[in-house]
């Protein structure tokens, strides 16, 4: 059997696509993550890494990624997050859109109530993927 596949998506995938990459690699190892952007970054936000870091989750060695129509097709969820109609769609994959603000510009009160916020989506996102017998 293979390990279920997530892609979170966003425009830059410098910030809400690499911290929610982030947890899911942490909570759930069993899961494979990958994550994109339609316009990729030229690198993580900074104030995104040190979000992750005050929870104890290490992104800085992540870099940002073009969204590819293959990374859709070989993913079972594609989350995103305000990338629009430049996510690909594909019949049979489950689709979700988080409503997430932008922590691009932010400066780190704010872009915590974020991390927070996706840390919840991705717990839930887990309990979905992990059903309880």
């Amino acid at each position: 059997m293979t390990a279920t596949t997530v892609l979170f998506v966003c425009i830059h995938n410098a910030g809400r696509s690499q911290m929610a990459a982030g947890f899911l690699r942490e909570l759930a190892p069993d899961i494979r993550v990958l994550s994109a952007g339609s316009i990729p970054a030229d690198q993580i936000n900074p104030t995104a890494v040190e979000a992750m870091a005050e929870v104890g989750i290490d992104i800085a060695g992540q870099q940002p990624k073009l969204l590819s129509t293959e990374a859709v097709k070989e993913s079972d969820v594609v989350i995103t997050m305000g990338c629009g109609d430049a996510c690909p769609f594909f019949p049979g994959k489950r689709y979700e859109d988080w409503k997430l603000d932008d922590p691009a510009g932010q400066g780190i009160e704010p872009v915590r109530v974020i991390r927070d916020e996706i840390r919840g989506r991705i717990e839930g996102l887990i309990a979905s993927l992990h059903p309880r017998s």
